[in-house]
């Protein structure tokens, strides 16, 4: 009998123990997030303040309200982040944000309501405005794109990749307001690419060739520019003597 009832009153207790802990836990849900409860990690670029410029929710909010996929989604978006997390903590008691930036490899540039914005572009082709840009090393940025926008960024990505892979040595990557696009490469120079992106792959294989063809002296004469527009038939200027 002394056990049974030494087994129930663990048992209450623990009960009891697990009332008031989830009780506990609601509170501490329901009460307000302030900017002094918010804790970034990951970057030392960006301010507390940074976060709520940049994000619809208006502090201070209850821990309970804040919706972190949604938020996630804004900050990094908005920041041009390469990935953030955030969580939500009872014990410490705020908001727990995660950061990891994007690093330039390129300068970039893109009109937005007529002004033009001056910038970087990763290696996905994500446009970083200059305040949000860390870890540049300038005198590695051999490459400018102009006439960015967010379209055009899955192309971007496999002329870099192309870059790398093919030993190119792209200098500029034109768009223009129409949508064509011009590359300008160090020995091939201006290179016309046209509209379709879907031809960006065979293109890039075109141009791989050329240039090592260049490599073993087989032009005959120097490159002005190559019509690549409908790449089974190329069209190579050269300057004439």
């Amino acid at each position: 009998m002394n056990k049974q009832k030494e087994i129930k009153n663990r048992n209450f207790l623990l009960l009891i123990l697990f009332l008031f802990s989830t009780t506990l836990l609601s509170l501490r849900t329901l009460k307000e997030v302030n900017v002094q409860d918010i804790r970034i990690s990951g970057s030392e670029l960006f301010s507390k303040n940074d976060l709520l410029n940049n994000s619809s929710f208006k502090f201070p909010i209850r821990l309970i309200y804040i919706k972190t996929k949604f938020l996630e989604k804004e900050l990094k978006q908005n920041l041009s982040l390469k990935h953030v997390s955030v969580r939500r903590q009872i014990i410490p008691f705020g908001l727990k944000i995660l950061i990891n930036t994007r690093t330039p490899i390129a300068f970039g540039e893109r009109i937005v309501n007529d002004e033009k914005i001056l910038g970087f572009i990763d290696k996905d082709g994500i446009f970083i405005n200059k305040q949000n840009a860390e870890n540049i090393n300038l005198s590695e940025l051999t490459i400018q794109v102009v006439g960015w926008k967010e379209k055009f960024k899955k192309i971007l990505s496999k002329i870099f990749i192309a870059q790398e892979n093919y030993e190119l040595e792209i200098t500029k990557v034109t768009f223009s307001t129409n949508g064509f696009l011009i590359l300008e490469e160090k020995d091939l120079k201006k290179i016309f690419l046209g509209f379709d992106p879907n031809l960006i792959n065979y293109q890039l294989q075109i141009i791989k060739n050329l240039k090592n063809e260049f490599k073993d002296n087989n032009f005959p004469g120097e490159i002005d520019n190559i019509d690549l527009t409908y790449p089974n038939k190329p069209k190579i200027k050269v300057f004439k003597p």
